[in-house]
């Protein structure tokens, strides 16, 4: 755990011959020795959380910015590279399944090569998946720089962004602050990205899209010369190549087979089975390594701590509708009412909004609430949103009736996303940090995930407002499940009044 510089207090020193005979002078209070005459004071120890939290923030907002972005430009894509809608489905929801396959051995190789070296290799490789992007001439290149390249990059960057961040800011408030602004950009990203993404497409193309997602992380890079990593690496930690292997395919199956389902019902039934019956296999292997004394790629107690998982389920539903509604919605704009990419992006801004303003206040809101008084509410909140999107949206034609379930379900997500995370990383010590971050981003990618295969592929099936409605309220339905598991999340108190108790209890 990172402590700040601070000076020992030295012991009594030896005095002269009958200094002992003469009253003992007060004691002083301990301050660092005055500078000779004549020289300059040492300058103050520096912070170590100094310069951190902006390029980790930056680097969420980015990643979170790439899964949503390309939702506004599907047209101008499908057109410009001669493929479909569904293609551009498939692109980005690998995307956001490489992301989530690679997040926990991502967050091992952390403890394995340090926190920071993975940041910026994670940064480079997504940088170069982006330039490859922006020159696609075909489908194929662009699944492989935007959904292979970013999606490694992604996955050995994030796992140190939420490490960083947990070992730097060690009390609740603070460590709610770090997390605030970390979940604000990263929910700024996926709910601006639409908007910036047509505006640059529009205004250029859809390639400069990517070009300035690799700006944004030549920017980062620079930024994080001022991280020190907190703890040393260790080269010598085994990692579980056979666990790696085994979660990637599972994890790969089911998504696939999700994507296959307005194809060919018994091609997603098997892809179902197969990939569920490799993640048993992964469970059962590590289980039993870690059973022989071995070190598995992800360790079963983690999943002993009921606070924690249960804010896993909150986490992975809460990207999977905010994911699934961007898609849903971007394409039923673009494709069923004919909007263009700024009008579709301009939309968008109200989440945008909403998603600020509740992530502005996360650090006001998780001094007087309790997380899972927060979270609750989110849930209601969003669906409540959900609702207004079918009910208003599917009965008018006009741009303004998406503005308040959008708005409501920004002002949802930004109220919990925050807590969610902060439940799981402060259920764990400082050597599960790299384990237990892997697995909170896995999941969260993997409703991301999950969110535009299963929105994307009951609106894609048949591209009309009753798909879009069905879409929706799948979403809501999903949703209303996450409310439930918050409510059985314990009830806890919300910091401001624990700092109090302990204050008072130490008068």
């Amino acid at each position: 755990m990172p402590r700040h510089p601070h000076h020992a207090d030295p012991g009594p020193a030896a005095g002269p011959p009958g200094a002992h005979d003469r009253p003992a002078p007060p004691p002083q209070p301990d301050t660092p020795a005055a500078p000779p005459p004549g020289t300059d004071p040492p300058p103050p120890a520096a912070d170590p959380r100094r310069g951190v939290l902006l390029p980790l923030a930056l680097a969420q907002f980015i990643c979170s910015f790439a899964g949503s972005n390309m939702n506004v430009m599907i047209n101008d894509i499908s057109h410009d590279l001669d493929t479909t809608v569904q293609g551009v489905q498939v692109a980005i929801t690998v995307f956001l399944l490489v992301m989530a396959a690679l997040m926990i051995p991502g967050g091992k190789l952390t403890d394995r090569y340090g926190r920071k070296r993975c940041f910026l290799v994670g940064l480079v490789i997504y940088g170069i998946g982006a330039l490859l992007s922006a020159a696609s001439p075909g489908l194929g290149v662009l699944i492989l720089g935007n959904s292979i390249l970013e999606g490694v990059g992604t996955a050995l960057l994030i796992p140190p962004v939420y490490i960083l961040t947990t070992l730097f800011f060690t009390d609740v408030t603070s460590r709610a602050r770090a997390f605030g602004a970390v979940m604000a950009l990263g929910g700024i990203g996926a709910a601006a990205g639409p908007l910036i993404g047509g505006l640059i497409t529009s205004a250029i193309s859809w390639r400069a899209a990517f070009v300035f997602q690799a700006l944004v992380v030549a920017l980062i890079v620079l930024l994080s010369r001022r991280i020190r990593d907190p703890l040393p690496p260790d080269p010598d930690r085994p990692f579980d190549i056979q666990g790696a292997v085994l979660s990637a395919v599972g994890l790969t199956l089911l998504v696939m087979g999700i994507l296959a389902a307005d194809n060919n019902l018994w091609l997603t039934l098997g892809l179902l089975v197969a990939g569920a019956l490799v993640l048993v296999r992964f469970f059962l292997t590590a289980r039993a390594k870690e059973r022989a004394g071995e070190e598995p790629l992800l360790s079963p107690s983690l999943f002993r701590n009921h606070t924690s998982n249960l804010g896993l389920v909150t986490q992975n539903i809460q990207w999977l509708v905010l994911m699934g509604t961007s898609f849903v919605v971007a394409t039923y704009l673009q494709v069923v009412r004919g909007y263009d990419a700024v009008a579709t992006g301009v939309i968008f801004t109200a989440a945008t909004l909403g998603l600020l303003a509740s992530s502005l206040a996360a650090e006001r809101l998780a001094r007087r609430h309790a997380q899972r008084t927060l979270i609750v509410t989110g849930f209601a909140v969003t669906a409540v949103g959900i609702g207004a999107l079918i009910g208003l949206a599917g009965s008018s034609t006009r741009a303004i009736a998406y503005t308040p379930g959008l708005l409501l379900i920004g002002l949802g997500l930004g109220l919990m996303l925050t807590p969610s995370v902060n439940i799981v990383q402060s259920s764990f010590p400082e050597d599960q940090q790299g384990e237990i971050s892997g697995l909170s981003r896995s999941v969260s990618n993997l409703g991301s995930s999950l969110g535009t295969a299963v929105a994307g592929t009951i609106l894609v099936a048949n591209l009309t407002s009753h798909a879009y409605a069905a879409a929706m309220g799948t979403l809501a339905g999903l949703a209303v499940v996450g409310l439930i598991a918050a409510t059985r999340l314990p009830p806890g108190e919300p910091p401001g009044v624990r700092a109090e108790a302990e204050a008072a209890a130490g008068e």
